[in-house]
């Protein structure tokens, strides 16, 4: 669990380092070997680039959220398929940001959101495909701050939208409507704090607060599970290429780290809240 890893002295060592260090001192060092070792039991990786695609602006306007997109590029006839994508902010405090498990029937193909950037950094995308081999890409990404930015929302507001979920449907460019291909967005109301962000009155650190776990299904067939830490943004937000197995239903299941479970069920060929 991401939630594992994770101390609140931890964080805030991590948050004096990032404030208050020199951003050559980041430039300079290079997190991605260790990382490799610790998220990834140091197993080799090959070129992704024929694998996926990772779309990030080369300079956030908002360093807190910042747009990812995934993009599968595994060629129709490669009989392997995506299992998993780790997606990996290397000089963020926490930096192993989600991990999307694709649905083995659902062809996920595309997968965004939004994500905060705490200094200029790295981003890797890690696609584990079902032989087990691992694929990197990875882009540089300028920004900084955004892991202790304020709210956008203020308490009172964030904690009457929590748990909320809206789920939209997108029309399909081309073959979509005979292919079985659909995009769809969900979003979920959740302040996901980072645990390095301050209460403007009190002056002390708002505790790490954030949705962790979230399940995506069409008629009890999985499309897409993330698990998340604190870089993704507030109000998550993800959005995604699927192909429709003809479910009734669309399901989503959230749980934040205090164990609140929220779960919501729509027409899979409807929008609504």
């Amino acid at each position: 669990m991401i939630r594992s890893r994770l101390s609140l002295s931890l964080l805030l060592s991590f948050a004096f380092a990032s404030v208050f260090a020199p951003a050559k001192a980041a430039d300079s060092y290079d997190p991605w070997p260790g990382l490799v070792q610790d998220i990834f039991n140091n197993k080799a990786m090959q070129d992704g680039a024929d694998i996926i695609a990772i779309e990030m602006p080369t300079r956030a306007e908002d360093a807190s959220v910042v747009p990812v997109t995934l993009r599968s590029k595994l060629s129709p006839a490669d009989e392997r398929r995506i299992r998993t994508i780790t997606l990996v902010i290397d000089q963020n405090p926490a930096p192993m940001a989600a991990k999307f498990t694709l649905g083995a029937d659902a062809n996920v193909t595309a997968i965004s959101t939004r994500v905060r950037v705490n200094n200029y950094t790295d981003v890797h995308a890690v696609a584990e495909l079902t032989d087990g081999q691992l694929y990197v890409v990875k882009t540089f990404v300028k920004a900084s701050g955004g892991c202790s930015a304020p709210a956008a929302k203020n308490p009172d507001e964030a904690k009457a939208h929590i748990g909320q979920m809206r789920y939209r449907q997108f029309a399909q460019a081309g073959n979509g409507a005979t292919s079985g291909m659909r995009e769809a967005q969900v979003m979920i109301g959740h302040p996901n704090n980072s645990g390095l962000q301050m209460d403007q009155v009190t002056q002390l650190y708002i505790p790490a607060f954030f949705i962790d776990r979230l399940t995506l299904s069409q008629d009890g067939s999985l499309v897409l599970s993330v698990e998340g830490g604190i870089s993704i943004s507030e109000d998550p937000n993800i959005r995604f290429s699927y192909v429709s197995n003809g479910a009734k239903q669309f399901r989503a299941e959230a749980k934040d780290t205090q164990g609140h479970v929220f779960e919501h069920d729509w027409p899979a060929d409807g929008s609504g809240t």
